[in-house]
This record gives C-alpha cells, structure tokens and sequence, in this order.
C-alpha cells in the first residue's frame, strides 16, 4: 500500500506533466530585426525562436514599463 509520500510525489508528478504540455513552443524562426522599430534583435534573444520583437518593444506590446 502506498503511504502519503508516495501518493503525493504522484500528485506532483502528474501535475508537473500537464504543466509541461500547455507550455508554448517556440519552433519557429526568429526574426533579425524588430518588427515594430526595426532595430537588430541580439542573437542570444533570437535563439530563443519565434522572436519578433527587441525586449523593449516586446515589453511595451504586452504593456509594461
């Protein structure tokens, strides 16, 4: 019979799963220069994938400061 410890390390087993797969995934390419301003994204930001904004114009698109 499993005791609590093991049930609850399941429970966040389990948990940990659906959390994983509701993540987004960024498969595609990045852009080189920002959409919005058109300024050069850094390489290390493009390597992320799907980029399209710099971190500023990234931040004020999602509003904020």
């Amino acid at each position: 019979m499993a005791d609590d410890i093991d049930l609850a390390s399941e429970r966040i087993d389990a948990e940990m799963q659906a959390r994983l797969r509701v993540l987004p995934t960024f498969d595609t390419e990045s852009l080189d220069e920002c959409q919005d301003c058109g300024e050069e994204i850094p390489s290390k930001r493009r390597a992320i994938g799907g980029v399209k904004r710099c971190v500023d114009c990234q931040n004020h698109f999602e509003g904020r400061r």
